[in-house]
C-alpha cells in the first residue's frame, strides 16, 4: 500500500483580511522494494492562484517562487486533478508534516465545490513524531529539527514543496516500524474560513485555532 507524503506552498499574507493560496504542490511515494521502505516516484505542479493571482514579494521572497512559475500553471482544480492521477488507483496513505496542509486542501476543496473523499487514511507525520519521542503537543518538532535529530541531512531547498516532502519521506522511511499509520475516511472537518498563511515576522499563526498544535516558531509549508 503506497504512503503519499505530500507538502504545499501557500500565499504569503500581509493582512488578516487575505486568504492564502496554494501555490505548488510536491509529494514523494514510499513503497516497499525489496523489503525495505523507499521513495520510490515524486509529484511537483505549480497551481496558479485564483484570487490573487499576482505573487507577493514577501511570497517570492519566503518560498523562491516566481511569477513565471505559476504563470502559464493551472489552477488548483487541474493541479489536484494531476496530484490524483499520479497517486493512483490503488489504496493509499496520506501523509503530511503537521495540520496546516491538510486543512489548506479541504479548504481550497471546499472553495472549488470538490470531492473530498479522497482525503482519506490522512495521517499527521509530526504527532507520531511528537508520540515517538513521548513530547507533549506543544513540544512538536519542525521539520528542520526533526532531520537534525536523526541525523539526516536536508535536500534540496527549504519552503519548496517537493523538497519539504522528499525530506518529509526520509524522516518517515527511517521511523516507519515506530509510526502507526492510521486507516479513516475524510470527515466534514470546520477550519477557518479564512485561513492567513505567515511567516515568522507575524504575531498571529497561520491556522490561529491551531496554535496549540505548532511549534513557537509557525509552520511555514
Amino acid at each position: 500500500m503506497p504512503i503519499i507524503i505530500y507538502d504545499l506552498e501557500m500565499t504569503v499574507c500581509r493582512k488578516k483580511t487575505q486568504i492564502s493560496e496554494i501555490i505548488e504542490i510536491g509529494a514523494a511515494k514510499v513503497e516497499e522494494r525489496d523489503g525495505q521502505l523507499a521513495i520510490v516516484d515524486t509529484f511537483q505542479a505549480f497551481v496558479q492562484p485564483a484570487k490573487n493571482p499576482v505573487l507577493t514579494k514577501a511570497t517570492t521572497e519566503f518560498t523562491g517562487i516566481t511569477q513565471d512559475d505559476v504563470r502559464t500553471a493551472g489552477q488548483f482544480p487541474e493541479a489536484l486533478a494531476r496530484f490524483l492521477a499520479w497517486i493512483g488507483s490503488a489504496e493509499y496513505f496520506l501523509c503530511s508534516w503537521g495540520p496546516d496542509d491538510k486543512l489548506q486542501l479541504i479548504r481550497e476543496c471546499r472553495s472549488h465545490k470538490l470531492d473530498m473523499t479522497w482525503i482519506r487514511n490522512h495521517n499527521n507525520l509530526q504527532r507520531l513524531l511528537t508520540s515517538i519521542r513521548k513530547q507533549e503537543k506543544h513540544q512538536q518538532m519542525g521539520l528542520k529539527a526533526a532531520l537534525e535529530w536523526l541525523e539526516i541531512p536536508f535536500a534540496g531547498s527549504h519552503h519548496r514543496a517537493m523538497d519539504d516532502a522528499v525530506n518529509t519521506a526520509q524522516i518517515f522511511v527511517r521511523l516507519a516500524d515506530q509510526m502507526k499509520l492510521e486507516r479513516n475516511e475524510y470527515t466534514e472537518e470546520k477550519p477557518e474560513d479564512e485561513v492567513v498563511y505567515k511567516t515568522g515576522h507575524f504575531a498571529n499563526n497561520p491556522f490561529g485555532n491551531l496554535a496549540d498544535l505548532l511549534e513557537e516558531e509557525p509552520y511555514a509549508g
